[in-house]
């Protein structure tokens, strides 16, 4: 049987069932409008009056769709600010949640075996197994890895399959119990420079992928659907990527790569504006008016109240990259950019956002930080001013280190005091208690260093170094140096009255400063009091600072955060300098 014969026979089948608003391809339309190819399929018996025989139905049933997968492990970060509050297939689009009008339009097509991969607030999605009745699986590295590993995930069930996104959204319904080829769906457009297109040839067959597109072409949006074929040989090419080129693409770019290798990949083309994917808030505005003026969003109703302004004049939203504790976008209102700081998860266990805030109001009084313009201190979001244009230090730039160093020396003899305060090697001890709470022995391998550093430690304790008020957080991220040369000093929750080893240590940890560069550094900063026991205390802080943020990224990959590379540097600079400071010592 040819596919259009297949879309016509399938069309009636759908009608046969009372299935209802479907949404049709262009090659079934076509099909509808060609009167010869009904005519062929009544004189071969597998339609009558405009019903599928028997023989039809059998006929269809060697393409019969097995299952459905929805991927709705992402954590959506260009949806900000939505989607630091809900998973993006929670969110509500028209009076419905996205993932479940998805599964309701599945099951309407006869498609009952249904998968949804989680893993960002998997949590919220759980309600969904028994009242839908499909299946969960969780994927534990949606925050190291993309897609590609939540398919990974359900290799096993992977057939005859139908693979979703949580976010796509079909004005009508897409699916279908039997399906020709394995195929992508999407339309013809102009240029949407953060989509997918396709070079299709003359049989609508895939030839090539690409991102972006200039003028007309065939952009991929909506579901796909895989053979059985196809379904094993995608996880084949996934088996021998032994090195992880695709372990942070979307699956798209390994089938794109091995086109060629793997079984007719189709465009399936439908109208324009019948399919939809929301990547940005903005459009989801676009698209449901209801946004505009009410998203039922905490934050939106904290910008609201602060500048007195309506939803809708709060506009242009865009993430920010870095911060380790918490998650960062840059809003407008009237023109101006400002930066919302939301919370992370555990940090209240480790942060007291009250002392943050007496912090930020007295770093402001003194010009070390002018950009503070409101905080929270019992949910312990902050907004402030949004600096256009600014750099950060460059470590290897001693020019640099010196403008650093210039501001801790006046925030430092700054005549400041607070009754709260980092203590590092306490804290530490405090953090290790709540992760052994969940892991007792997690700490065993890493007694030894914990003694080498708090025997430095013990060491400092009485050398004279007078305390003063410090940053607590000196990596380069918090700094910032305008055009004209000021620089600003940003994020004070680490801050209060401590030693003032945490705040250059610090900036020598995250350096990664080898032991010279740091005794130039430390020299630089001490000046005239510069001394062996000077010396001392502050290069014996690398160390106990590095151990505290060591400890602090276990704590955070305790509440499920990814910390990467940093956790080891952490540990690599807690090490390097204890051995250094005791072998040195015992000489």
């Amino acid at each position: 049987m040819d596919i259009n014969k297949f879309k016509l026979l399938n069309y009636y089948y759908n009608l046969s069932v009372n299935r209802k608003n479907i949404l049709l391809d262009k090659r079934t339309e076509h099909a509808l409008n060609n009167q010869q190819i009904e005519e062929k399929l009544v004189a071969e018996g597998f339609l009558s009056n405009k019903k599928p025989t028997n023989k039809g139905i059998k006929a269809l049933e060697q393409y019969k769709v097995d299952n459905a997968v929805i991927l709705a492990a992402g954590s959506a970060t260009r949806f900000i600010p939505l989607s630091l509050e809900y998973p993006k297939g929670l969110f509500e689009v028209k009076g419905e949640r996205l993932i479940e009008r998805l599964i309701k339009q599945l099951q309407e097509a006869g498609i009952t075996d249904i998968t949804v991969v989680l893993g960002y607030k998997k949590e919220m999605f759980y309600y969904l197994k028994e009242k839908y009745n499909i299946k969960l699986v969780i994927n534990d590295e949606y925050q190291s890895k993309n897609n590609i590993k939540s398919i990974e995930c359900i290799r096993e069930s992977l057939k005859n399959t139908y693979i979703c996104c949580c976010d796509d959204y079909f004005i009508d319904n897409p699916f279908n119990q039997y399906e020709y080829v394995s195929f992508y769906a999407g339309y013809e457009s102009t240029e949407i420079p953060t989509e997918m297109y396709a070079t299709i040839d003359n049989d609508s067959k895939i030839i090539d992928i690409r991102k972006g597109h200039n003028g007309n072409g065939e952009v991929l949006l909506g579901h796909t659907y895989w053979t059985a074929d196809f379904s094993k040989r995608f996880i084949e090419c996934v088996e021998n990527d032994k090195e992880g080129k695709y372990a942070q693409k979307f699956w798209e770019w390994l089938v794109k790569d091995n086109l060629s290798n793997l079984p007719n990949f189709y465009f399936k083309e439908y109208s324009v504006n019948k399919i939809f994917e929301f990547d940005y808030f903005e459009q989801l505005r676009a698209f449901d008016h209801e946004y505009i003026g009410h998203a039922h969003s905490e934050i939106l109703r904290n910008i609201k109240l602060v500048f007195r302004c309506d939803e809708e004049d709060i506009v242009n939203f865009r993430p920010i990259k870095e911060g380790m504790t918490n998650t960062s976008f840059i809003f407008q209102v009237d023109g101006t950019d400002y930066i919302y700081r939301h919370s992370g998860d555990g940090t209240e266990e480790i942060i007291n956002r009250r002392n943050e805030k007496n912090s930020l109001i007295t770093a402001k009084k003194i010009g070390i930080d002018p950009t503070y313009i409101y905080m929270d201190v019992n949910e312990g979001w902050k907004i402030s001013k949004f600096i256009p244009s600014f750099r950060e230090p460059d470590y290897q730039n001693f020019e640099d280190s010196k403008k650093i160093i210039k501001v801790l020396q006046k925030l430092h003899s700054a005549d400041l005091t607070a009754d709260y305060g980092m203590k590092p090697w306490e804290d530490a001890v405090a953090m290790e208690q709540l992760i052994k709470g969940k892991d007792p022995h997690c700490f065993d391998k890493y007694e030894n260093l914990k003694q080498k550093v708090e025997k430095l430690y013990a060491k400092t304790i009485n050398d004279g170094i007078q305390k003063c008020f410090c940053h607590g957080d000196t990596y380069k991220h918090n700094w910032m140096i305008e055009p004209n040369g000021r620089v600003y000093l940003i994020d004070w929750e680490y801050s209060g009255y401590s030693d003032p080893g945490i705040d250059v240590g610090y900036y020598i940890v995250d350096a990664m400063y080898n032991f010279d560069t740091a005794e130039k550094f430390i020299k630089t900063y001490l000046g005239d009091n510069y001394n062996s026991v000077t010396d001392f205390h502050f290069t014996a802080y690398v160390a106990i600072i590095a151990y505290y943020w060591f400890v602090w990224a276990m704590y955070r990959e305790s509440c499920g955060a990814e910390m990467g590379e940093s956790l080891k540097n952490w540990r690599c600079m807690a090490e390097k300098y204890a051995d250094y400071l005791l072998e040195k010592e015992s000489r």
